[in-house]
């Protein structure tokens, strides 16, 4: 029996005029975008539907900009239901949303929160990241254990095969990709990123986003969903939690996540929210799964 993910994206998917025209044609998405900023004491939409884009890639309005595009769509699809869920990174909160996990006004402010102590953390401890294509996952590994002689570096995305993103000091990422060119990789680029995500720089935005979980509600899961830590199912709210608080400065594991939820029987992946960043790396991991996406009103439309 065929069965069907939704997949939610995370940073980096975000553009000018994200949700406009949901929010232009559905009240349910005006009601959506009220309550978040009512939650959030932030008037998020004007950023997300005018820019300027410098002001949307900060990471404390890029993240609950990301999740409300996301979650908007999802409660607009009717008489639907996914039979498991995953998110990237900062779409793993829209994932918990769609599972039942979270409410909607508590998880707006938590991903708000997450977003403000990254960014924070960026500023306490400026890190970098880079995206190396044409390596393994364990040569990366082994890359970034002789790196670390000069800084912190590990594997932050793995993404697809051969496409991983590394994070860590300065020292440490730039030392990293200097071995990933003798290596033989197709590509390495640094990223203009406003902190060393999915790193141990990361570790004072984990402990203060530690406090918030603990004071936010958090349900089991009526859905599956596959945390970014482990790559495996997990509907146990304490276990969600626990997840959650570890992937601040833990790897995200895609293609790993991918791999085993078409191992569990999925074979039609929907990516729902901004961009097709997830499409695509999906199709790398495996061309025989039926993959599309809804981003605009129109494709929602189409859907239904």
């Amino acid at each position: 029996m065929r069965k069907t993910v939704f997949i939610f994206p995370g940073q980096g998917a975000q553009y000018v005029g994200m949700a406009k025209d949901i929010f232009e044609k559905s009240q349910i998405a005006k009601d959506i975008v009220k309550e978040a900023e009512e939650s959030i004491k932030f008037k998020l939409s004007e950023v997300m539907f005018e820019g300027p884009i410098d002001s949307l890639k900060q990471t404390d309005i890029t993240q609950p900009a990301i999740f409300l595009h996301s979650v908007v769509l999802t409660s607009l699809i009717k008489n639907y239901k996914p039979d498991m869920t995953a998110g990237h990174s900062l779409g793993e909160y829209s994932a918990l949303v769609a599972s039942g996990a979270m409410k909607f006004a508590d998880a707006i402010k938590l991903v708000r929160f997450r977003g403000q102590a990254m960014l924070q953390a960026g500023i306490d401890n400026p890190g970098t990241m880079a995206a190396v294509l044409g390596l393994t996952s364990q040569q990366i590994e082994e890359i970034c254990t002789l790196a670390s002689e000069s800084g912190i570096v590990q594997g932050a995305n793995y993404n697809s095969p051969g496409q991983i993103v590394i994070s860590g000091s300065v020292l440490g990422v730039q030392r990293a990709m200097e071995i990933c060119k003798t290596k033989g990789a197709r590509m390495v680029k640094e990223l203009i990123v406003s902190g060393a995500f999915h790193s141990p720089l990361m570790q004072s935005a984990k402990d203060s986003l530690k406090v918030k979980l603990d004071e936010t509600q958090i349900n089991n899961a009526e859905i599956p969903v596959y945390a970014n830590v482990t790559a495996k199912p997990v509907t146990d709210k304490n276990e969600i939690k626990r997840l959650l608080f570890e992937q601040v400065t833990a790897p995200v594991r895609w293609e790993e996540t991918i791999i085993n939820m078409i191992n569990d029987g999925a074979d039609n992946f929907i990516e729902i929210g901004p961009g097709k960043v997830l499409q695509g790396l999906i199709k790398r991991i495996n061309p025989d799964v039926k993959v599309s996406g809804i981003d605009k009103f129109s494709e929602l439309e189409n859907f239904a």
